[in-house]
């Protein structure tokens, strides 16, 4: 018995291996054409942050911009695989200076526990506390007719004691601490109580300044008295002050910066019971409390309306 016209099996033959690298070329060129470019490996990916709406204000039915309803879609952006940097997409006129300074803080502190740079793009507005998430950018684009600014803060009320008084209604009031009720809006303004708000608000804006010469730095080219006056501008005056460093939009400046191929996943926050249902049109109909709860919802908006009304919006 002879091996001769056999193969030997420790050997391999040199064309089929040839032929085989190429049905595997062949293959992952395919999968390459029909796999969506959000699967595919070599795409930069950019995940986006959209950050909407008045700062704090919250309710049952009109959820508001809070560190607790966007921790979650920030924790999932800046640990995205392959990401080359995060977009923050900014829309809002300011409002709690506290959950302001939380959600620029988280953005910081994620930036550089993942060394991404963040990108700010501001869309109708960036004032007051919309601006101050947005100085957590590494830059901030804006539109040209985007409102930008009003780096101040401010607080409004209503005196109502005269109109208690020709109701005939008697104000009874009582406390433990002499400065408990102050500011009361069924009694006279006192201007000790006025004085100690200024001092509080002096306080907060003097932070304010401060983060924002932290982060702008030198690009600030505009007086410190006009800059931080509380004065807002549209989006080209805000680049000649060196508040904003261009103007552009989100997609473009993207496709720009990482390539025509450049992902761009929107990352949205967790919903809560009733933003799941109002997209089904179905109603908070909660018995106990379903009055409080469209009270609150109403006086809500109002006061979000009041604070888009103060920069024309």
């Amino acid at each position: 018995m002879t091996n001769e016209g056999k193969t030997d099996p420790g050997k391999t033959d040199p064309g089929k291996n040839e032929h085989l690298a190429q049905l595997v070329a062949a293959g992952r060129d395919w999968l390459a054409r029909v796999m969506p470019e959000r699967w595919r490996r070599t795409a930069p990916v950019v995940p986006v942050v959209r950050l909407a709406g008045v700062i704090g204000f919250s309710t049952p039915l009109r959820p508001g911009l809070t560190l607790a309803g966007c921790a979650r879609a920030l924790e999932r952006a800046f640990g995205m695989k392959r990401a080359k940097a995060v977009a923050l997409l900014i829309n809002s006129p300011g409002g709690s200076a506290v959950q302001s300074h939380l959600i620029f803080q988280r953005i910081r502190q994620l930036a550089e526990e993942k060394n991404l740079q963040v990108l700010a793009f501001i869309e109708d507005a960036g004032a007051s506390g919309g601006y101050m998430i947005a100085c957590a950018g590494d830059e901030i684009i804006c539109d040209a007719s985007s409102i930008v600014g009003s780096i101040g803060v401010v607080g409004a009320g209503f005196g109502l004691h005269q109109a208690i008084q020709r109701l005939g209604i008697e104000r009874r009031i009582y406390t433990a601490g002499e400065n408990k009720a102050i500011l009361d809006p069924f009694q006279p303004e006192k201007p000790q109580d006025v004085a100690l708000l200024k001092a509080i608000q002096q306080d907060i804006h003097a932070g304010f300044i401060a983060l924002v010469k932290a982060r702008r730095g030198s690009r600030l080219a505009g007086p410190e008295n006009t800059i931080f006056s509380g004065e807002f501008w549209v989006g080209r005056t805000a680049l000649g002050y060196g508040i904003v460093d261009r103007l552009g939009d989100l997609r473009s400046t993207l496709r720009e910066r990482f390539g025509e191929k450049v992902i761009m996943p929107l990352i949205g926050g967790e919903r809560g019971l009733l933003g799941r249902l109002r997209p089904l049109g179905l109603r908070h109909d909660l018995r106990e409390g379903q009055a409080a709860s469209l009270a609150e919802d109403v006086v809500s908006t109002i006061e979000a309306r009041a604070i888009w009304a103060r920069i024309g919006l």
